[in-house]
């Protein structure tokens, strides 16, 4: 099983990055999928998730009204685009599925998703 998360970069503030996660056939099986991130010395954070086969997505504060979330099936891909970056953004963004459930605030918590991406740095400049 493997997650391929690609299309970060140095962006100015303001900006728009789409970060890409791209799964093996394997794990097209998987319920949900969401993007987490890491910034410099905190801890990983929940940032969106969608379930796969019912278009329901979940945000974090932080990330709502600015990114959205989506899949193509027939690629295998989900989609983190991302808008009005601010500096605060700056963290290594992890793609993660999930292959059993999760629903609500389950979603959120990264004890949830069975596999990971190896994460891709977005750098937000001042």
């Amino acid at each position: 099983v493997q997650l391929q998360a690609s299309g970060g970069g140095l962006v100015q503030a303001g900006g728009s990055l789409r970060l890409s996660c791209d799964a093996s056939r394997r794990t097209f099986s998987a319920y949900a999928m969401g993007w987490f991130r890491q910034a410099p010395g905190k801890q990983r954070e929940f940032v969106a998730a969608i379930i796969w086969n019912r278009d329901i997505t979940y945000y974090a504060e932080s990330a709502k009204d600015r990114f959205t979330i989506s899949r193509v099936n027939a690629k295998n891909t989900v989609y983190l685009e991302m808008n009005s970056l601010n500096p605060e953004d700056t963290a290594v963004y992890y793609c993660a599925a999930d292959e059993h459930y999760c629903s609500g605030d389950g979603c959120y918590n990264e004890a949830a998703y069975d596999y990971w991406g190896q994460g891709t740095l977005v750098t937000v400049s001042s």
